[in-house]
């Protein structure tokens, strides 16, 4: 299966033990792997490198068990010795070529992209897929960027052929919009990790998309 593959799913989830409503990142993860989904990025900043690690270990297995993709956000020494599927990076992060040096050519890397320059930049540096986004205000990462509007996912939707993950503030209640534009795979953190029912509103996310895709 080529990594463009591998990405092309509906439903982009990244962990967030903060939001997560006391329960641990693994039973969150089991929830979404329970609902389907098939890509799982673990984002996790405010905990230690072992209790990472002890996290990713359990988490490489249950996605692989799930024939999903796992995907590590910014920690490459870890997503490297749980053997994950990717690295996700971000523009403070080191360069692609060299994060490329070290996860070798088949692992994906994503890199987050807030404007045209990135995005055609990340293309250039061989990037397997970008982060477009915040498309709206979002409190779910600290020091995040002014969110970049549907006007950078227009762009993107018509300059850019590699896959994107749009991601930012994403809601059921808004969800529409982006599709309406052209978002083909969505990424929502806190609407799914801090829903009362996980599996449900993973249900209730896929039916809307799904509602959509029937209308064109």
């Amino acid at each position: 299966m080529t990594k463009k593959e591998k990405l092309n799913h509906k439903l982009y989830c990244i962990t967030g033990a903060e939001h997560s409503m006391g329960r641990s990142t693994v039973e969150v993860v089991g929830e979404m792997l329970e609902a389907g989904v098939k890509i799982i990025q673990y984002r996790e900043k405010h905990k230690t490198e072992r209790q990472k690690y002890r996290d990713c270990l359990r988490l490489r297995e249950l996605t692989k068990s799930a024939g999903a993709v796992f995907i590590v956000n910014d920690d490459i020494d870890i997503a490297i010795a749980v053997k994950a599927d990717g690295v996700h990076i971000g523009q403070d992060d080191m360069p692609i070529e060299i994060v490329r040096s070290l996860v070798g050519k088949t692992a994906i890397i994503g890199l987050s992209t807030h404007c045209p320059e990135q995005a055609r930049d990340a293309v250039k540096r061989g990037a397997d897929y970008i982060g477009v986004g915040p498309i709206y205000s979002t409190k779910t990462k600290e020091n995040v960027c002014a969110p970049v509007g549907i006007e950078y996912l227009d762009y993107i939707v018509k300059n850019i052929d590699i896959p994107f993950v749009v991601i930012g503030g994403i809601k059921l209640h808004n969800i529409d919009e982006v599709l309406t534009h052209g978002a083909k795979c969505l990424a929502l953190v806190t609407e799914i990790v801090g829903a009362p029912n996980i599996k449900d509103r993973i249900s209730e996310i896929m039916e809307r998309v799904l509602s959509h895709s029937a209308k064109k």
